[in-house]
Order: structure tokens, then C-alpha cells, then sequence
């Protein structure tokens, strides 16, 4: 399991390969070429190789097949001169679509959707991650078992070869509806459980008032490599797909000498799959208890403008729309013509051209996060007694002293904080 987990190029075992398909239709946000270059990044992230694409234009997929009758054939006489394995659609695909195309064919077929599953399968490491990878295997085939009788169970298998023990597992497909919801209501249960715990350590964060920042975006955007930049630390940074599945959470000091939680979060992804977004969202709400969210973005990307949509769409619905953002043009070393780091704004938003490798662009995200929260700060003055210390060590660690003054009734201060600090002081504050 382990030896799998590292990926086949390691293992030295023969990649399987296969054609990728997608329906072009009118109106999309990218074109069904760069759906499918990010559908054979998936592919190469999964394990397998691209042996060749088909692109159908049409006003809708076909209900039966995806693909239209003439297509099949295609794909057919590709997948025998090629020697390819299967096939890969860029959509999710129906119970009856696919089990009639995968009948057309005689050969595998995968969608969009159980490729992302398979590759989060292999990537989950700790428990949270596996039980939530599980519970979204469990709910897509859930849907998938009525009617399909054992051919689903032919479309299993992960999409690099192998016998992978991933989450569901590819030999208990063809277990019941009911076996399957009493394993989705275990799952539910201990979600619920980890849940609780992640609701502890969020209590204990707030009631210690630290600012909590979270790096939000696209799949591979870079923000493993910010976050590594920003707090010291060392996660798992890879130019592939979905590096970062589980929340990771590290103290940091800003310019300012304001303390700050940097949270690295899951990347979105174009039609990511909802089973997915259902089974982490307790892990991706995270960002709704944010001071700031830091947007990385691949600026060297031409699809960035749909993934800043993507993320700034799961954003709100997330119900972290309101929060204030830096949004960080990344890999701007990436780019051909290189251009001064500016600020400018955009949609309301601070924007930042940077290079995740250049020293003088860490400073100034961390200068750019400093004066947002800053911006969010109060300014007042209290005089807090003596014996209450504790108080006045609170608003000189987490603001900003502009006065001080030791008075008879106890320290007088001019700060600048946060509104919680000026709240956990109130009743010694000057008119």
C-alpha cells in the first residue's frame, strides 16, 4: 500500500493508458481543449497516461452514451490501434451512460468524477482525510448500484494499475444499498466526532484572539509553497494536482509583530465533484471563521480567470464571501515578460503580482496582510488597574500601542486592535 502510495513512476510499473472525451458545448468557461489538458493533468497526477482525446460539439451530452453513435466507433478503433485501457470523459457521467458506453466499447470507462475520487484515495493520509475520501466513494456508487448490477463493479480499479486498498475499496463495489448506508452513517458519525475536536481547537483559537488567515484557490496554484514561504514550515509541496488534501494550521509574526494562524486549505478544482465538496465540507468551512483570505492564483495559467471564479463561487457558498481578500498573481517567474510586483485593486480586492521565490514578495504579502488587518482595527484608550496586567500584556501582544502612561489608578494605553480586544476591555475604557 505504502509502495503504491508513492505513484507508479517510482514503482517502475507499466502505466495504463487512455483516450480522454469531452462535449464541447456552447457558452462554457474554458474550452473543451483546456478541460482536457486539466483532465490529463488529473490523469498524470492519478498514475496513468493520455493515449489520445476526442472533442464532440454538441448542444448536450448524448443521454445514452455521452457520445454520439459516430464518436463511439471513433473512440473504438482508437482504443484498439492504441492499445489503450479505457476511456476517460471529462463529465460525470449517468448510471446508463455508463454502462452503454462501456458496453459500446468493451473496454473500462472512468468519468471526471471517479478519476478525482481515485486520486484523492491515494493522496488521503491521516484519518479525517481517508474517512472523507470513503464517504464520497461510497455516496457516488450509492447512486450508481440500481440497475447496474455487476457492471459497475467492471468499472472499477484505480486508473494506474495496481491493487490499490483505497478507502471503499475496488472489490466491494457490488455491495448492497443497505451495507453501503450503514458504512455512510459510520462515516457520518465519526466525521461528526472529528468535527468536535476541530470545534475545540477553533474555541481555543478565538478565545486566544489570534487572527487566522487562510490560503484559498486552485488546485496547484502554489499555496502549499506560500505557506511554507510565510510560516517556516515544511509541507508537502508538488507540481501536481490536489497535493493538499487535509487543513494545516501554523503560528507566524508579521511585520508588525502582530501573531497570525496561517491555515493551508484544499484546492477547487473546475467541476469539482460535489460528492466531494459534501464529504469535506467540514474540513473546507474553515475559511468561514477567517480574518483574511489570502488568494493564491496561477498567474502563468490562461485558464486563471475561470479558476478565480471557481474559488471565489466556493468561497460564498462556503459562506466566507464577506472576507476580506489579498489575492496573490502567482508564479509571475513563470511568466515571460516580468513585471515589477504592483498593488493595484480589483474587484475590490488587493491584488499582488509575486513569485512565491523571490524574498522581496514574502515581505510584501506579509506587509499587504499586516495593513488589512490593520484596517480592520479600532483606535481607543483605556486605563486598565494594576492588578489586571494580564490585560494590558493582551493588547500589547495583539495591537498597536501608540500611547502609554503609568497613572495612579492603574496603566493608561492608546492602542490600536482588533474590535474583540477593545470588547474584552470595555469596562475600562475612557470617553
Amino acid at each position: 500500500m505504502e509502495e503504491n502510495k508513492k505513484g507508479l513512476y517510482e514503482t517502475g510499473a507499466v502505466l495504463e493508458n487512455y483516450i480522454l472525451a469531452a462535449v464541447e458545448e456552447e457558452g462554457g468557461e474554458i474550452s473543451a481543449e483546456q478541460s482536457l489538458d486539466e483532465l490529463a493533468d488529473l490523469l498524470r497526477t492519478a498514475g496513468g497516461e493520455e493515449a489520445g482525446r476526442v472533442i464532440q460539439k454538441r448542444e448536450s451530452p448524448h443521454p445514452k452514451t455521452y457520445l454520439g453513435s459516430g464518436k463511439v466507433e471513433e473512440v473504438k478503433a482508437m482504443l484498439e490501434s492504441r492499445g489503450a485501457s479505457g476511456l476517460i470523459t471529462d463529465d460525470e457521467l449517468t448510471p446508463a451512460q455508463l454502462r452503454n458506453l462501456s458496453e459500446a466499447l468493451g473496454s473500462k470507462v472512468i468519468d471526471r468524477t471517479l478519476l478525482i475520487l481515485d486520486i484523492f484515495s491515494q493522496r488521503a493520509s491521516t484519518k479525517e482525510g481517508q474517512t472523507q475520501v470513503e464517504l464520497a466513494q461510497l455516496n457516488y456508487r450509492l447512486t450508481r448500484l440500481a440497475g447496474l448490477g455487476t457492471e459497475l463493479s467492471r468499472q472499477g480499479g484505480s486508473v494506474g494499475g495496481g491493487n490499490h486498498s483505497r478507502g471503499a475499496g475496488e472489490t466491494k463495489l457490488e455491495l448492497d444499498r443497505r451495507y453501503i448506508r450503514q458504512r455512510i452513517d459510520v462515516l457520518k458519525r465519526q466525521l461528526k466526532d472529528l468535527e468536535s475536536q476541530r470545534e475545540v481547537a477553533r474555541s481555543r483559537r478565538l478565545k486566544n484572539q489570534i487572527p487566522v488567515i487562510a490560503l484559498v484557490g486552485y488546485t496547484n496554484a502554489g499555496k502549499s509553497t506560500w505557506f511554507n514561504r510565510l510560516t517556516d514550515s515544511a509541507v508537502l509541496e508538488e507540481d501536481k494536482l490536489f497535493a493538499t488534501l487535509e487543513t494545516t494550521t501554523r503560528k507566524a509574526t508579521l511585520p508588525s509583530g502582530r501573531e497570525v494562524l496561517f491555515t493551508d486549505t484544499v484546492g477547487f478544482i473546475h467541476k469539482l465533484p460535489h460528492h466531494l465538496v459534501d464529504a469535506f465540507r467540514a474540513t473546507l468551512e474553515e475559511v468561514r471563521y477567517a480574518d483574511v483570505l489570502l488568494h493564491v492564483v496561477d498567474a502563468s495559467d490562461e485558464k486563471a480567470s475561470m479558476e478565480i471564479k471557481v474559488t471565489m463561487e466556493a468561497m460564498e457558498a462556503l459562506g466566507a464571501g464577506d472576507r476580506p481578500v489579498l489575492r496573490l498573481m502567482n508564479k509571475q517567474d513563470c511568466l515571460k515578460e516580468m513585471r515589477r510586483v504592483t498593488i493595484f485593486p480589483q474587484e475590490g480586492y488587493t491584488q499582488l503580482k509575486v513569485s512565491a521565490f523571490r524574498e522581496e514578495d514574502r515581505l510584501q504579502v506579509l506587509e499587504a496582510l499586516d495593513r488589512i488587518l490593520e484596517e480592520q482595527e479600532v483606535e481607543y484608550e483605556v486605563c486598565i488597574p494594576y492588578p489586571q496586567g494580564r490585560l494590558v500584556s493582551l493588547l500589547r501582544q495583539n495591537g498597536k500601542v501608540l500611547g502609554e502612561e503609568y497613572r495612579e489608578e492603574g496603566t493608561y494605553l492608546r492602542v490600536r486592535t482588533q474590535e474583540q480586544y477593545r470588547s474584552m476591555v470595555k469596562e475600562y475604557l475612557l470617553p
